[in-house]
């Protein structure tokens, strides 16, 4: 099971995916290749500290080999990094998987190289979730083709470090939450051998019991000598079964001159007959031509009979889970009428049809589409009625989300005059929910769950723990006018209640150290987006100050549209994206 995983990652990761990720973030490919360089061997050795207790070797390898990890990443990289909405649902994965097999933000991680590359950190942020993504899905295939388990997982880490050691330093470790890289180095091979020797290991097949027996050394003293012990019964038996078997010969005989219905009746049951006959038979010539060894020989059939037995029930296939995932289709169209597609369904049978729809309705040159094979996804059901979606894909400006039975119109393709939301409700029928996103309505349903939520951390009692309210603060949305960066004077009564809370904590010598992060969506350049969403991070901050919080309570700082927390193919998915969060402050 011992490989390198660094090669691993580099055989992934080719010059074409360098030159592509360096293209999609405005780099030369040598930044590039020094950002993912550095990044590979870092979680590597986040992985390896993950793995130094055996709860945490535990939830790793769990992590490593569920769904959300792609196993076949390292062929599908190429085209995962051709479409924006590709590379962003590629980096939101790996984000979210590398913060769950950590159990920390990987910012402070990738700011760090940042730091030393030189590389912007956005770039950093994004190319560290590609990094991550690809390292998981390398350590499930190659779990899932050696058929490896939890138990060797320890072993395969401790032999990474030689590769790793050389690309690591301080400042790495302290980003991965570590300590210096000496006391790194000098104590996480004994730590991860201790686990490799307690961790539950799975009990190895079971030799055949041929096997088992022929390694068994039974002293020759031991043999109780049975040479003489009569068997006139074996004969008595013999010539019981030679009468059986004429009087069969001759009944078949018999048959055989008889009608074509009843020969194969007779047949059969002659061969009914004749079939538990002959085994005995069998076994008893063999006891009669070597008689002393007649007792191995018995032993021996058994053992065969038992390793067969026990072969063909671990040949039968264990029932596979039921699908978890629902399908999914998303796709924009352009002002020229070309739609991009993004989806991901259960089966090469279901993409080859949608592909099989879509160039014969627009030809293989006039539409992108993204499918990706999940066998973990339900079946797509909308296939079935795709026909009556086309006309909607030629649609310029529209805009449409299928996850799994709920359909989201946006764009061009929510417009009332033409009547595109009643003719899916009519397409699909009741068993689908279908609606169009509103802005204004998006709006005040946060609003009313942040000012629910927001009463119990303005409660007396309120304790001021930082998850609390980061959590609370985090529901409230600040809808910024499109390129600006001016706190809009609907989202001032709920940042005065924020302001509140924070005054109370400080009082109470509780003040949560915060940071104000912005984030863009996809739409224009990625240097305007990260401009625009520091300034809007800056501004809120600098409100808050304004109504008396801390100052040195908080900082800003803005993303652009790294990290995305939905797709930006649809006018939810971006507004979603663009955001206000608060983080605590590493």
């Amino acid at each position: 099971m011992s490989i390198n995983v660094i090669q691993l990652i580099q055989s992934a990761l080719t010059d074409g995916v360098v030159r592509q990720l360096a293209a999609r973030f405005g780099l030369p490919p040598d930044a590039t290749q020094k950002v993912l360089a550095t990044t590979g061997p870092a979680l590597v050795a986040g992985l390896m500290q993950k793995g130094a207790t055996l709860d945490g070797a535990r939830s790793l390898f769990t992590a490593i080999i569920s769904p959300e990890v792609n196993g076949h990443i390292a062929e599908q990289l190429p085209q995962l990094l051709g479409s924006t909405t590709g590379v962003s649902q590629l980096e939101g994965a790996g984000r979210h998987l590398l913060e769950r097999v950590l159990d920390r933000r990987v910012d402070t991680l990738s700011d760090e190289v940042a730091t030393q590359t030189g590389v912007p950190a956005h770039a950093t942020h994004a190319m560290t979730g590609i990094v991550g993504a690809t390292l998981l899905g390398l350590l499930k295939r190659h779990f899932l083709e050696g058929q490896g388990n939890v138990g060797q997982l320890p072993t395969l880490l401790g032999h990474q470090l030689p590769a790793i050691a050389p690309y690591l330093n301080d400042r790495l470790m302290g980003g991965l939450g570590l300590s210096t890289l000496g006391a790194f180095t000098g104590n996480i091979l004994s730590q991860l051998k201790a686990v490799s020797a307690h961790i539950d290991h799975p009990t190895p097949a079971a030799k055949p019991a041929v096997e088992a027996m022929a390694s068994i050394r039974v002293p020759v003293d031991a043999v109780v000598r049975e040479e003489r012990r009569p068997r006139k019964w074996l004969w008595w038996l013999l010539a019981a079964i030679a009468a059986v078997l004429a009087f069969l010969f001759l009944r078949g005989c018999s048959n055989e001159q008889r009608g074509a219905q009843s020969s194969e009746r007779s047949s059969a049951e002659a061969a009914a007959t004749v079939q538990p006959a002959s085994a005995p038979a069998e076994a008893s010539l063999a006891a009669v031509a070597t008689p002393a060894a007649s007792d191995a020989a018995a032993s021996t059939a058994a053992a065969n009979a038992v390793a067969a037995s026990a072969a063909s029930e671990a040949q039968q296939p264990a029932a596979a889970p039921a699908p978890a995932k629902d399908s999914q289709l998303s796709f924009t169209v352009d002002a020229a009428g070309k739609p991009t597609l993004t989806a991901t369904v259960g089966s090469d049978a279901e993409k080859t049809q949608l592909i099989d729809a879509l160039t014969k309705r627009f030809g293989a040159e006039h539409f992108v589409a993204n499918v990706t094979v999940d066998q973990d996804t339900k079946p797509a059901d909308w296939l079935a009625r795709l026909d009556g979606l086309l006309p909607l894909l030629a649609l310029p400006g529209a805009e449409v989300k299928v996850d799994g039975a709920r359909i989201e119109l946006s764009g061009s393709a929510a417009n009332a005059k033409l009547g595109w939301l009643d003719k899916l409700k009519s397409l699909f029928g009741a068993s689908y929910q279908i609606g169009s996103f509103n802005v204004e309505q998006a709006v005040a349903s946060a609003t009313e769950n942040f000012r629910g939520a927001i009463k119990g951390l303005l409660a007396p009692d309120s304790s001021c723990a930082t998850a609390d309210v980061v959590k609370v603060l985090n529901l409230q949305v600040i809808n910024f006018m499109s390129a600006s960066a001016r706190v809009p004077v609907s989202a001032m009564a709920d940042l005065n209640q924020s302001a509140q809370v924070l005054h109370a904590c400080a009082r109470n010598g509780k003040t949560p150290k915060l940071e104000v992060a912005g984030y863009s969506d996809n739409v224009g350049g990625a240097q305007a987006n990260l401009e625009l969403s520091k300034r809007r991070a800056e501004a809120v901050r600098a409100y808050l100050v304004k109504t008396g919080v801390p100052a040195d309570s908080l900082v800003a700082q803005g993303y652009g549209d790294a990290r995305p927390v939905a797709s930006n193919d649809t006018a939810s998915g971006r507004f979603a994206n663009r955001r206000i969060e608060f983080v605590t402050q590493q």
